[in-house]
């Protein structure tokens, strides 16, 4: 297989050095970013580290023209997008139009709004049917591994799944004061929007982070989560069957929380331009310039990320509550890659499902598709093998309800 990647940021290059690794099915890989350099950091370290040579390219993704310039010169089999979640339509649109594959981790968002859904990709059905080709959506960790979590429970666990909290936990510490591990801009307009969950057939809104409750993680231990929105929610309540709620829930520290508050309290995480001694400024777009780049956070990073998925359903008539989910060192993934965990979980699976692309074992039937409609069982295998591997344990009846509380209740 031969692929186009677009994107050099901290999960892009992990993308990177796992074709690398797997350069027995990955003959040709390409790279391409805006900023040039960063990709021939790379292509530097993946010559010295695993006697690969990767093709570099300085590429404006927001313009189709550039993308299709440069896939007619590639000729990838699919491209794999690891940009900005504002590229993702652009991205699309030039695989539309050289009738390649698609593969992302992580769905459209307007850059002018703060408000992340499917649809916008959805859209594209019929072109990508009529073209021929196949567009693989949210193949990451959460939206990607999660979702293809609740398939392999769906297809070889339950009968029927009907509670579904997705839980994820950091517990890593990077020493830095205030640090996002993936790009700030995304990360803050992710947690500082309003959460919704999906319950008995409708969305119902919440206040940002105005949910919480504490959870057990495995490896971590008792850690708070806050209830987000998360892009995955909105695809698993249409391909589960049975389902009555699902729910996201993400770990903050508090000094995260302290800070982030401050910054919105200031204006900084607005998204709107705002102008400045005469020039136009986005503020969160500054503060992005302000903060660390989350891959220079691996070198010192100390800890681990536990995420996976609690289902509750029925299987031969009686009710189970079940827990998937994988643990990842910030260490070991360092020592392997150069990247801190939360890049390593991201990178791995878009790896795994172009394995599974290459080896045949997802169809490739034209048209847009969410990972949790392709198979789960071969990529369970293989994503095991790549450095992700995973648990299943089974929960005491009633661990799987986690009551969600009020902030303002709890503290009154």
């Amino acid at each position: 297989m031969k692929v186009l990647i677009i994107g050099a940021g901290a999960a892009g290059s992990v993308v990177v050095k796992k074709c690398a690794m797997n350069k027995d099915v990955f003959t040709s890989v390409h790279l391409a970013s805006r900023t040039v350099s960063k990709c021939e950091k790379l292509q530097k370290q993946v010559k010295e580290q695993f006697d690969f040579d990767i093709g570099v390219s300085a590429l404006d993704a927001d313009k189709p023209e550039e993308t299709i310039a440069l896939i007619n010169q590639v000729k990838p089999d699919l491209v794999i997008n690891m940009a900005l979640p504002y590229q993702d339509l652009a991205i699309m649109d030039a695989c539309l139009a050289t009738k390649v594959n698609y593969m992302d981790t992580a769905n459209y968002e307007p850059i002018d709004e703060a408000k992340f859904e499917y649809h916008w990709q959805w859209a594209y059905q019929e072109r990508f049917k009529e073209a021929g080709i196949t567009a693989i959506l949210g193949c990451g960790f959460d939206p990607g591994q999660t979702n293809i979590y609740c398939a392999y429970a769906q297809k070889h666990l339950f009968d029927e799944i009907n509670y579904i909290d997705i839980v994820d936990c950091n517990a890593g510490d990077h020493g830095q004061a205030f640090a996002t591990n993936f790009n700030p801009e995304i990360n803050l307009r992710e947690v500082t929007q309003r959460g919704k969950y999906w319950e008995n057939g409708q969305w119902i809104d919440t206040d940002p982070l105005e949910f919480y409750k504490d959870i057990d993680f495995p490896g971590v231990g008792e850690k708070r989560g806050y209830l987000l929105y998360h892009e995955e929610l909105e695809s698993l309540c249409q391909n589960i069957k049975g389902l009555k709620r699902i729910r996201f829930w993400m770990t903050f520290g508090d000094e995260y929380i302290k800070h982030m508050e401050v910054l919105q309290n200031i204006g900084m995480t607005r998204i709107d331009p705002v102008m400045h001694n005469g020039a136009e400024i986005v503020p969160i777009q500054f503060l992005k310039t302000l903060l660390p780049e989350p891959s220079s956070l691996a070198e010192n990073y100390e800890g681990k990320t536990s995420i996976g998925c609690i289902m509750t359903g029925i299987k031969d008539g009686k009710e189970k509550t079940i827990f998937i989910y994988n643990i990842c060192d910030h260490a070991q993934t360092h020592a392997e890659v150069g990247a801190q965990a939360v890049s390593y979980t991201t990178g791995v699976p878009p790896v795994t499902g172009a394995l599974m692309i290459a080896r045949g074992e997802w169809a490739q039937e034209p048209g847009v598709f969410n990972v949790e409609q392709m198979n789960p069982t071969p990529f369970m295998e293989e994503v095991a093998k790549q450095g992700l591997p995973w648990h299943i344990i089974e929960l005491p009846a009633g661990l799987g309800e986690l009551t969600q509380r009020r902030k303002e209740k709890d503290a009154a």
